[in-house]
């Protein structure tokens, strides 16, 4: 099978390795520097229009709704090969994915929403949750490769997976928000927050954020598995689902409000979202 992953960055990258391991791999990356190291065992192309023809599943994995559109525009869904089922698993808004789905009708080609949870370590073990949007038939398609990368679940039609990734991006960051508020009143009272974190394990508190992102809180280390931009652009876009849904949402605006302020005034959009600990700290001093 010939697959083509558009988009190698941090989520991207190991997932076209884990890919290549199994298929025939050929990948872009607007950033050329991006592809090196993947070199040694995925093809590169020099645009996405090169890198679709004759593959069977073209994959994209990039930032955001707009440069997914961008990236899928008219000349790249030309390349593409009759029949072929185009996947996207970045995070984008549920509209962009079904106008796409809809563009990939008229030339013919299948279209599934896939966004992914569990950051650079599930894309580089292959334990990725796989949120999936679209027909049952394509799912089977897709299936040998979701098995390379996690476990897929079928949640609806095309769309559905944005809205599910949604969904888990507010749980994420409000539980973010919970984990490193929790870590600051310890300190005030003088609880050291690191051996909090391992009382709390096994209790009702535990939690994976409260293991994985209060790690990098006390050891403040905030190299990016998953960016503080993303995750803001990620719960701009929950809100936007939820004012059409005409809910009220206090939580998710209140975190949305802490991220902006990180990300916007407080130099944060390339750390980790666990920097919203460090943002809370800065914000009072």
């Amino acid at each position: 099978m010939k697959v083509a992953v558009l988009g190698t960055g941090l989520m991207g990258a190991p997932m076209a390795r884990r890919l290549a391991a199994h298929f025939d791999v050929t990948i872009w990356n607007r950033s050329a520097a991006r592809m090196a190291s993947l070199a040694d065992i995925c093809t590169m192309a020099s645009n996405p229009a090169r890198a679709v023809q004759n593959a069977d599943i073209i994959i994209t994995m990039l930032l955001d709704g707009p440069a997914t559109r961008a990236v899928l525009n008219e000349a790249t869904f030309d390349a593409i090969t009759h029949k072929a089922l185009v996947i996207d698993m970045g995070s984008v808004d549920p509209e962009t994915d079904q106008d796409l789905a809809q563009q990939a009708g008229r030339h013919g080609l299948f279209y599934l929403d896939a966004p992914v949870s569990g950051g650079v370590v599930g894309a580089e073990t292959g334990s990725l949750a796989i949120l999936v949007g679209g027909d049952q038939a394509d799912f089977a398609r897709a299936k040998p490769v979701f098995d390379q990368l996690g476990r897929a679940t079928l949640l609806g039609d095309v769309g559905a997976g944005q809205t599910a990734k949604l969904a888990n991006q507010l749980i994420v960051g409000i539980t973010i928000g919970a984990v490193a508020e929790a870590f600051r009143l310890a300190e005030a009272g003088g609880c050291d927050p690191a051996t909090l974190r391992d009382a709390l394990s096994g209790g009702f508190a535990d939690s994976r954020i409260l293991d994985l992102h209060g790690a990098r809180m006390v050891t403040g280390d905030f190299t990016p598995g998953g960016r503080s931009v993303a995750q803001l652009k990620d719960l701009d876009n929950a809100l936007a689902l939820a004012k059409t849904a005409d809910l009220d949402l206090p939580l998710s605006q209140t975190i949305t409000a802490g991220f902006r302020d990180l990300v916007e005034n407080h130099n944060g959009g390339e750390k980790d979202h666990a920097a919203y600990y460090e943002w809370l700290k800065v914000r009072q001093s």
